[in-house]
């Protein structure tokens, strides 16, 4: 049985106020560095398209539940959001996803995060409509910062272990 959304929920809000949910830079990592290899290799099966665009939203503001701590606009303004240390993720800001992965973003919205309130909606959620989550999610940047992600390259130094130099902009989904 999939617990309730409610519950997880509830879960993040106390998860909040420990202590261990320290703040931390927006780009540090957010798979544990044990992980990082495997969540970097992932891949989205589904294709880019409107459709799955339309039903990402529809999980974001529903049965996902996103919007709570992630804002209606991507902005990590929700209404828990003020309750959260450290603060839920801005989906607005460039950097935000021109520093991760895709594979990245499925790992943690699927397992959580350790030390912060994201918990993991792999029990709520099936792979495919995380993937469609994520494809909504892109489009609160409008475009910018999506250079890297998806190539399973890191970039600067708060990548971790395996994360690569910054190179600036390249071809393809560079420009």
């Amino acid at each position: 049985m999939k617990p309730s959304l409610f519950a997880l929920l509830l879960t993040t809000v106390v998860l909040a106020g420990s202590p261990a949910a320290a703040e931390r830079h927006m780009m540090q990592p957010l798979v544990p560095v044990d992980k990082l290899a495997e969540a970097r290799a992932l891949k989205s099966p589904l294709p880019n398209s409107r459709e799955i665009v339309a039903k990402g939203k529809a999980i974001y503001d529903g049965k996902g539940g996103c919007f709570n701590c992630h804002g209606t606009d991507g902005g990590g303004n929700g209404p828990a959001a003020a309750q959260l240390k450290p603060a839920p993720r801005n989906f607005r800001h460039h950097g935000f996803w021109r520093h991760r992965t895709e594979g990245e973003i499925f790992w943690v919205i699927k397992y959580g995060s350790p030390r912060t309130s994201m918990i993991g909606f792999g029990p709520v959620l099936s792979d495919d409509e995380i993937w469609s989550v994520i494809q909504y999610e892109q489009t609160f940047s409008g475009g910018h910062g999506q250079g890297r992600m998806g190539r399973g390259e890191g970039m600067g130094p708060m990548m971790g272990p395996g994360g690569g130099e910054h190179r600036g902009r390249r071809g393809g989904m560079d420009e």
